[in-house]
């Protein structure tokens, strides 16, 4: 088939959740589909010569992400009735491409990567829903948007300082959820990537049949290859590692929490540790932690993998948030222990106590943490078993082979 693909950023190379995904999904889809890519670039980012987008698409289109200020922003917070992802990424420019792709290109699939593209998407629709060979549009909903902007406004909520955040989240919640129950009634097929997220829109929507397909994020078993260090009392200081984006708002309430709730109970038994924070773009709501002797803020990094593979535990102290989280996976398939808040965990399938730790209080974070430091240093068996359990379990659910035929049984169903 011949399949539009539509992403708010450049796949490649994928540094981030969203371009994890898009990358994996057009590298295994290209191997049966002739694909044409319809993207944005961020800001000093280009298609080089040499990227392995050109070889897997037929055509790419690139424009630069387009520019909105503050004050436009503002502004449509409070008079738009359209939702800021929807609006975030509006280019005339785009609009044009995508008419164009659609008449030379003639795709059968448009499949939109995430509610930021979904304009565009709704565009391909506009004026061909009566032609039987009209494409059939698919959204493929990274995340279940109104759901995390109502729990990030729950969070902020209990924070005085921060609600000037809970009020904008508040506005987007209502916003984003007229506008993605509308994405799912006129779509054709809806991805979700966990069967959370799966029940939250079918609850959203629940006029749709059939409901969502489930296609949840895949891991590159390869590339995060355990690599298990010596067990000895004579290890270095334990590093307790978190990555991700780190402008992104669960990200950063992720690692605040973690910082001032659980690392001083963590310390006071084990005085040694560090806690390092790991991806690109840190906030400024993060600079107070660079004061803290036990805490390393890195920035972007080249590889993520030589991070967790040093880690003695990784920590997911997610509070908010949606989807199927890719550090997760990362960490699993590395055969890293893992301790993370129920919700960081969310929609994967692990189990607490066999492949992951898993607790919400600080005080039980930290007495989980402190357990895991401790195996590491002495016999190694609890934090071994819990490393060889998650590799195991990212092998048979979350290698990408195992996962694209989905994609392709839902294009065969929609051109029965």
């Amino acid at each position: 088939m011949r399949i539009l693909w539509l992403t708010p950023q450049l796949p490649y190379p994928p540094r981030q959740g969203t371009t994890l995904r898009n990358f994996n999904l057009i590298r295994q889809m290209a191997q049966r589909h002739t694909i044409a890519l319809a993207t944005f670039l961020a800001p000093g980012e280009a298609l080089t010569p040499d990227s392995p987008l050109r070889s897997l698409c037929a055509q790419i289109v690139a424009f630069p992400q387009p520019e909105r200020g503050l004050p436009r922003r503002l502004w449509d917070t409070l008079f738009s009735p359209q939702p800021d992802m929807a609006l975030r990424l509006e280019s005339p420019a785009m609009h044009r491409a995508v008419a164009d792709l659609l008449a030379d290109f003639r795709p059968q699939i448009v499949q939109v990567e995430g509610i930021e593209m979904a304009q565009y998407g709704l565009g391909a629709l506009a004026g061909q829903t009566a032609s039987p060979d009209r494409p059939r549009l698919i959204f493929d909903d990274h995340n279940v948007e109104y759901l995390l902007q109502k729990r990030n406004a729950l969070v902020d909520l209990r924070r005085p300082q921060r609600w000037h955040a809970a009020a904008y989240s508040l506005i987007q919640w209502a916003k984003l959820a007229r506008y993605e129950r509308k994405l799912c009634a006129q779509a054709d097929g809806v991805v979700a990537v966990s069967s959370v997220d799966r029940d939250e829109l079918a609850r959203l929507a629940p006029d749709r049949s059939p409901v969502p397909v489930l296609a949840p994020n895949g891991i590159d078993l390869d590339a995060y290859s355990p690599q298990t260090p010596p067990r000895s009392p004579e290890l270095g200081a334990p590093t307790l590692v978190f990555t991700g984006k780190m402008d992104y708002r669960p990200n950063v309430d992720a690692v605040l929490w973690f910082a001032d709730k659980v690392l001083p109970l963590v310390l006071a038994q084990e005085p040694t540790a560090r806690f390092q924070i790991v991806g690109m773009q840190p906030h400024p709501r993060l600079d107070r932690l660079r004061a803290n002797p036990a805490i390393e803020i890195t920035g972007a990094v080249a590889e993520i993998q030589p991070y967790i593979n040093g880690a003695a535990v990784y920590v997911a102290p997610l509070r908010v948030g949606g989807g199927t989280r890719f550090k997760i996976l990362e960490a699993l398939a590395s055969a890293k222990p893992v301790v993370s808040t129920p919700l960081g965990v969310e929609g994967l399938g692990v189990r607490s106590q066999q492949e992951v730790l898993i607790d919400e209080t600080p005080a039980a974070f930290a007495r989980h943490v402190v357990t895991l430091i401790r195996s590491r240093a002495g016999d190694g068996v609890l934090a071994g078993r819990l490393g060889w359990c998650a590799r195991k379990f990212v092998e048979d659910h979350y290698g990408w082979e195992r996962l694209t035929p989905t994609l392709d049984e839902l294009y065969e169903r929609l051109w029965e």
